[in-house]
């Protein structure tokens, strides 16, 4: 089979239903919070149902163009789809705040749920920066270097499974760096920017063993070694490259809230100072 070109992912589309549900309710879903609270008189921000817009644009054709038509034939293409459910979406969706828009556009007993939700223990469990970090780097282990990528590719209930599992950890990951949601687990700044910058050698290390293999991961599903080390060189480039673009948010979002912060002090030294004088000028 020849290789996947533009033309095959515009117009050799297949539907997948499961995921197309998906797609639809969760547009459907934050245009409605939207539309709740234009009908309050409050305005969304326009580029957070951008982000939103861009996860479901994203999801879309991971899953219903030619990259979801071949990506259980050529891992190039099964790696390209991995890129985009595990950090395209992902990193769109904690963007766009879901959760906060909920809250707003909610009733009050929506609210409360969600709170409560955050405030479980299994929520901040999961919301661990080690814990997420092993469930979605340990996840593109297992894939890759076990069976499960060539299971994923004849068993569809299977290949469901590691698409939820990328989305859903992917998520998890991203949500307490860059999430612009409340998170149950507050990460500082520091402790972001470190927790982004290790998954930059295991992508290395991820990509250089898919390399430097010397027989096919899967040979049953995938065989050719060249499209092996193709999607090896996808992961480690792509990768080094998102992991970097995730750090520079974190650094800008670091510094905006130095700004923050530095500017509060400052007007409470001004109060202070202004109240100082004022009980001068009365004595």
């Amino acid at each position: 089979m020849g290789p996947v070109t533009s033309v095959d992912v515009l117009t050799r589309w297949r539907l997948d239903p499961a995921a197309a549900l998906l797609l639809a309710a969760a547009a459907l879903a934050y245009g409605r919070g939207v539309r709740r609270l234009a009908a309050r008189g409050r305005a969304w921000p326009r580029v957070r149902s951008t982000w939103w817009a861009l996860a479901v644009g994203a999801g879309v054709v991971a899953t219903q163009s030619g990259i979801g038509r071949y990506d259980d034939q050529r891992l190039t293409v099964h790696m390209i789809q991995h890129l985009l459910l595990g950090m395209v979406v992902p990193f769109a969706t904690v963007c766009a705040a879901p959760l906060t828009l909920a809250m707003q556009s909610g009733g009050p007993a929506t609210g409360r749920t969600i709170r409560a939700a955050l405030r479980h223990p299994v929520a901040r469990v999961l919301t661990h920066p080690v814990v997420t970090w092993v469930l979605f780097g340990g996840g593109m282990v297992v894939l890759y270097l076990t069976p499960l990528l060539g299971l994923a590719a004849r068993n569809p209930w299977a290949h469901l499974a590691v698409h939820a599992h990328l989305v859903v950890f992917g998520t998890l990951f991203l949500a307490g760096l860059v999430g612009a949601d409340p998170s149950p687990r507050p990460i500082p700044h520091p402790a972001r920017l470190l927790a982004v910058l290790t998954a930059v050698p295991f992508h290395a290390f991820l990509g250089l063993a898919m390399y430097s293999a010397t027989t096919p991961l899967a040979p049953d599903a995938y065989p050719s070694l060249g499209d092996q080390r193709t999607a090896a060189g996808l992961l480690w480039g792509m990768g080094e490259l998102f992991t970097l673009a995730v750090a520079a948010v974190v650094v800008r979002r670091w510094y905006v809230a130095d700004q923050r912060e530095a500017a509060r002090a400052d007007r409470r030294a001004d109060a202070a100072s202004a109240a100082a004088d004022a009980s001068t000028a009365s004595g």
